[in-house]
C-alpha cells in the first residue's frame, strides 16, 4: 500500500511534463501553421501557384502594309501549331520521339528542333510543328498524356492579298536564322518572321511589335488544364505606302508576259505611286520554306523572277538620256537654245563613223527639235561639245549615278562614268567614249526608278528623293512635303528648252512617241522615248543599218519611254523600260500613256487639292478608285 502510495506523485509529474512538452509541440505548430497560412499566406500562395502555372512569352502580330488609301497588302492569317514547352517535360528527347512517331518531320525539321533543343531557354517554347491540319491536331490530343508540356497553338502567317503583282515591293518575310535568333532571344520565339526584302526589311523594326505572355495550369503530366490568361503583346505598327493599289494592278497587268519595270511618282514630293517588276514570284512561300524544287526552278530561270528590276535592274538609258546631255551642254555653256547642228545621217570622228537612227539625216536641228526627234548626230556633237566631266556632273544632279536615299533595301544607284572612274579601271578614255555617251550607251547604266527620278527632276526643278512609305503608325513620314526638297539651282530657260523638245516628242506629228499622246481634253503629256542596244553592231551591220526585229530576242534592244504630266504644272513623272522591247515609241511609252491617264483621271497624289487648272477646267474630277 505504501508504495501505490509512493507512485502517484510520480507519476502525476511524468504526465504533467509530457502533457507540457505535447502542448508546447502543438503550440509551436499552431504556431508554425498560423504564420504559414495567415502571415505568410501570400508568399506560399505565389510559390504553389508557380508550381501549376505555366508562363511562355507569345510573338506578337505583325504589323500591317497598306497602300495610301488604306488597302491592305499585307496582313496576317491564323493557323494551327504545335509547341514544346522543355520546363514541362523530364526528358524532352523522349518527348520529341513520341511526338515524331504521331506526326511525320522532314530531316531539316528535325534538325531544327534537336538546336533548338540544345539552346533554347527552357521559357520559350520550341516550334515542333508549324501548319497543323485536322488529323495531326487530333492524333496530338489524343496522345496528350504521353506528350507532356506539348501544346497545341494558333499561330499567324504572312497574307499577301495582292501577290505577286507587290512581291518585288512589299518584299517577303522568313524564320530568322539561328545566329539572329541566338543574337536575339525574342526572334526566337516561335512564329516570329524577320523581313527578308522590300518594305517588309526596310521598316522590319516597325512591324514586328513586342511579345506577349500567356499563363496556363498544368497537371503533374505537364498537360494544359487551361489557360489562365493570355496577353497578346503589342502588335507591329501599320506601315502605311504612298501606293495607289489601282494605279499598282495597272502597271502590272500592262506589263505583264513582258519583262521590265514601270514605276510612276508624285512629281512634287517623289511619292512612288506605283512600281511594277516583271517576271515575279509569290512572296508567301517564303513565309513557310521555299520548296527546293522551287529554289531551283527559280535559280535557273534566265528572266531572274526574283530581281526587283525596278531598284535594281541596270540598263543602258539610250535616248531616255539625252535631256540629261542637253542640260549638261546648256548649264555649261556648250551650246545655246540658238545652237544648230546639221545631221547628215552620220558623224565622223577619226577613222569611226557614228550613225544617226535616220540613216537619211534630219536636216538642221536645234535642242529642241533634237530631242523631239531624238537625233543622235545632235547629241554626238553636244557630248563632245560638252565634255564628259559636265554630263556626269548633271546626271548625278538629275538622280542618275548617285544614291538616292531611296527608303528600300537593295537600290542601286547606277553608274556614270567619268575621267576619275575610267582611270581608276583602268580605261584609256578617248573621245569615242564620249561621242557614245551623247545617246545612253557606253558605259552608263540606269535603273528605272532613277529615270524616274531625272524625269521627275526635269518637271520640276527640283530635287526630289523617291520615297514609299508614307506613315508609320499613323506619324506623316520626311520627304511628302514639296517644300522639303531643294532646288537644283537650274537656269529655268534651260529646263524650259528640255521641256519644250520633250512636249514636242509626244504631241506633235514629227515627235517620236506621237501615237502614245494623251486624249484627255485639255491635258498634255511630255516625254522622251529611247531603245538601248544590247547587241554591239558589226561594222557591216551599222552600215546594213539592219532590222533588230530579225535578230535573236536575247539581242533585240530594250525599250524606254520617260515622261510628265500636265505639262503646265507637272504633278506626275514615269519610267517605263520592255527588255528586248525594241522601239520605246511602241512598246514602253503606250504603258506610260494608260498610266499617266489613270493617274490624271483619279489623281491619287492630290485627291484633296487639284493639281493644276487645266485638269479642273477639262472636267477631271478625282474619281475614287
Amino acid at each position: 500500500m505504501k508504495r501505490e502510495a509512493k507512485r502517484g506523485p510520480v507519476f502525476t509529474r511524468r504526465a504533467l511534463i509530457i502533457g507540457g512538452v505535447q502542448v508546447a509541440a502543438f503550440g509551436a505548430l499552431a504556431t508554425r501553421l498560423y504564420r504559414m497560412q495567415v502571415e505568410q499566406h501570400d508568399r506560399y500562395a505565389t510559390l504553389a501557384q508557380q508550381n501549376s502555372i505555366s508562363e511562355r512569352l507569345i510573338a506578337p502580330e505583325r504589323g500591317l502594309i497598306t497602300d495610301r488609301f488604306g488597302t491592305i497588302l499585307a496582313g496576317n492569317k491564323q493557323h494551327w501549331r504545335a509547341l514544346f514547352m522543355l520546363s514541362e517535360a523530364r526528358d524532352p528527347h523522349a518527348v520529341l520521339a513520341r511526338f515524331a512517331s504521331l506526326i511525320a518531320l522532314s530531316d531539316d525539321e528535325m534538325a531544327r528542333i534537336n538546336h533548338d533543343l540544345a539552346g533554347r531557354p527552357r521559357y520559350i517554347p520550341v516550334m515542333l510543328k508549324d501548319y497543323l491540319d485536322w488529323d495531326d491536331m487530333a492524333r496530338i490530343e489524343v496522345n496528350a498524356p504521353d506528350l507532356p508540356g506539348v501544346i497545341v497553338d494558333v499561330g499567324s502567317s504572312r497574307l499577301y492579298p495582292f501577290a505577286p503583282n507587290l512581291a518585288h515591293t512589299i518584299g517577303y518575310v522568313a524564320r530568322p536564322s539561328q545566329t539572329e535568333a541566338a543574337a536575339d532571344p525574342l526572334l526566337a520565339l516561335p512564329g516570329m518572321r524577320v523581313g527578308r526584302s522590300g518594305v517588309e526589311r526596310a521598316q522590319d523594326e516597325a512591324l514586328r511589335g513586342s511579345p506577349g505572355v500567356s499563363q496556363t495550369e498544368m497537371n503533374v503530366h505537364g498537360q494544359v488544364v487551361r489557360v489562365l490568361n493570355s496577353d497578346p503583346g503589342v502588335a507591329g505598327d501599320t506601315v502605311q505606302l504612298s501606293l495607289d493599289m489601282g494605279m499598282q494592278q495597272l502597271a502590272g497587268q500592262r506589263l505583264q508576259g513582258q519583262i521590265g519595270s514601270a514605276i510612276v511618282l508624285d512629281a512634287t514630293n517623289g511619292e512612288i505611286l506605283a512600281m511594277a517588276s516583271e517576271p515575279s514570284f509569290d512572296p508567301a512561300l517564303f513565309d513557310k520554306g521555299v520548296p527546293e524544287t522551287q529554289w531551283k526552278a527559280w535559280m535557273g530561270d534566265k528572266q531572274h523572277p526574283l530581281t526587283d528590276r525596278s531598284t535594281s535592274g541596270l540598263y543602258a538609258p539610250g535616248s531616255t538620256f539625252k535631256p540629261t546631255v542637253a542640260l549638261a551642254a546648256l548649264d555649261c555653256g556648250a551650246i545655246t537654245g540658238a545652237t544648230i547642228f546639221n545631221c547628215p545621217g552620220y558623224f565622223k570622228l577619226g577613222n569611226h563613223t557614228f550613225y544617226c537612227d535616220l540613216r537619211t539625216g534630219h536636216g538642221d536641228m536645234n535642242v529642241v527639235s533634237a530631242i523631239q526627234q531624238s537625233c543622235d548626230v545632235f547629241f554626238y556633237r553636244t557630248a563632245l561639245a560638252a565634255g564628259i566631266e559636265h554630263i556626269a556632273a548633271m546626271a548625278k544632279r538629275l538622280g542618275i549615278g548617285t544614291d538616292l536615299g531611296v527608303d528600300l533595301p537593295g537600290v542601286l544607284p547606277g553608274q556614270v562614268p567619268d575621267r576619275e572612274w575610267a582611270r581608276k579601271r583602268h580605261i584609256t578614255w578617248v573621245q569615242g567614249n564620249t561621242v557614245v555617251q551623247g545617246i545612253g550607251q557606253g558605259y552608263t547604266t540606269v535603273t528605272p526608278i532613277s529615270l524616274a527620278t531625272m524625269a521627275a527632276r526635269i518637271a520640276t526643278g527640283v530635287a526630289v528623293g523617291p520615297h514609299i512609305t508614307r506613315r508609320i503608325a499613323g506619324v506623316m513620314q520626311q520627304g511628302a512635303v514639296a517644300a522639303e526638297y531643294p532646288s537644283l539651282g537650274l537656269d529655268e530657260r534651260h529646263l524650259a528648252l528640255v521641256r519644250q523638245g520633250m512636249f514636242e516628242a509626244v504631241n506633235t506629228q514629227a515627235g517620236t512617241a506621237y501615237a502614245a499622246r494623251l486624249t484627255l481634253p485639255g491635258v498634255a503629256m511630255a516625254g522622251k522615248t529611247g531603245t538601248a542596244q544590247v547587241h554591239n553592231d558589226t561594222a557591216a551591220e551599222e552600215v546594213a543599218n539592219f532590222n533588230f526585229a530579225n535578230v535573236p530576242y536575247d539581242e533585240r534592244p530594250n525599250a524606254l519611254f520617260v515622261c510628265f504630266a500636265p505639262i503646265e504644272a507637272p504633278r506626275y513623272a514615269a519610267a517605263i523600260i520592255v527588255e528586248h522591247g525594241i522601239w520605246g515609241a511602241q512598246s514602253a511609252a503606250p504603258i506610260a500613256h494608260d498610266l499617266m491617264t489613270y493617274a490624271l483621271t483619279r489623281d491619287p497624289a492630290g485627291r484633296d487639292t487639284p493639281i493644276g487648272p487645266r485638269l479642273s477646267e477639262a472636267g477631271l474630277a478625282p474619281v475614287l478608285p
